[in-house]
């Protein structure tokens, strides 16, 4: 009994230190809250006054264009008044000649007459009625490159913040096909051509080649990030404790997959329900992978780039999850190269 209370005072004991802990997450929480609105506020601001900018540089473009043609149309007007005046009055000459008995004056002024006066090629010279071609556009030019720049800004940001949640991956031998090479440290994983002689335990994975991370999570963030080179195939994501580990698999998130592929060296896919073929500008070298349980969502980012690549949402786990790699089939010895797990550098 006395042993029994000494564990039941410990258990509270770290219990109330867990309550201690909370509380003060929480009041770090709010206070990340506080900030991230002041931001949001401060950039939303910055955006609207980018916008009233821009709109303003649009309008005043639009209107010394207009005032622009009103100039230039006064003054073809101006030039073509002069042009009529000209043909009116020789046009009365020519008349008042007609009239004129004095067929000699006749003859010496009818020629300087009947020619006509110098006048432009009226037929191609006009006002276009379309002023501001390009105006607007060029002013959400600009604009598109403020939001680029802010969001150039908010990528490094939040992969910071992601990788703050960073573990340590360690692969997991018991879990891995008998075609997988591990490295010593086990933060790679290799496509060997020959099967190894290993157990087969209930962990492993066979006949799919893939293999798990050591350690599961059953609550919270973590952040892992893999070198994936100029592999042909892979995949890589997050999976459930409980998934079928024998025969063949579907991996979708009914089935405990959240996960992403290549194939064939350049068809990226997110294999939700249903799959989803993503278009990267870039082929990623090291893809991020971000877990937030609670909040249910997993997201890749292409991490040298900065640029997220997929995320699911609405994930429903339950029980452990577990980082998930496959360093894809053989593909006739362009795919040999490694998955390689690689630490977060907090300095960049």
């Amino acid at each position: 009994m006395k042993k029994s209370q000494a564990d039941f005072q410990q258990m509270i004991q770290e219990r109330l230190e867990k309550v201690e802990e909370i509380k003060s997450c929480l009041k770090l929480s709010n206070m990340s809250a506080e900030k991230e609105m002041k931001e949001s506020d401060r950039l939303f601001a910055f955006l609207i006054r980018s916008i009233e900018e821009r709109q303003t540089e649009a309008n005043v473009e639009i209107k010394e264009k207009q005032k622009a043609a009103e100039r230039r149309a006064e003054e073809l007007v101006d030039q073509l008044q002069q042009e009529i005046t000209e043909l009116q009055r020789r046009n009365a000459e020519l008349e008042e000649l007609r009239a004129s008995e004095d067929h000699l004056h006749v003859l010496k002024r009818s020629p300087s007459l009947m020619s006509p006066p110098p006048t432009k090629e009226w037929m191609e010279i006009g006002v276009h009625p379309e002023l501001c071609v390009g105006a607007v556009r060029g002013a959400l030019s600009k604009l598109d490159d403020t939001l680029k720049k802010e969001l150039d800004g908010l990528k490094k940001e939040e992969m910071k913040k992601m990788q703050t949640y960073a573990v340590d991956v360690v692969l997991d031998p018991d879990t891995a096909h008998p075609n997988i090479v591990l490295s010593a440290d086990g933060k790679q994983a290799g496509r060997g051509e020959l099967l190894h002689i290993v157990p087969d335990n209930p962990q492993r994975f066979d006949p799919v080649i893939c293999v798990l991370g050591k350690r599961g999570y059953l609550s919270g963030r973590f952040y892992f990030q893999v070198a994936v080179g100029s592999k042909t195939f892979w995949d890589l994501g997050v999976v459930k404790e409980s998934v079928n580990r024998k025969g063949m698999i579907t991996s979708k998130p009914e089935n405990g997959y959240w996960t992403v592929r290549l194939r064939n060296g350049e068809e990226y896919r997110a294999l939700d329900s249903p799959s989803v073929l993503l278009s990267l500008k870039e082929k990623p070298q090291i893809v991020g992978v971000f877990t937030d349980y609670e909040q249910g969502t997993v997201s890749f980012f292409d991490v040298e780039a900065r640029s997220p690549i997929y995320t699911f949402t609405g994930c429903l786990f339950s029980g452990r999850i577990f980082p998930f790699f496959s360093p894809g089939v053989f593909d006739e010895g362009k795919n040999t190269a490694p998955l390689v797990i690689k630490a977060v550098n907090h300095e960049t």
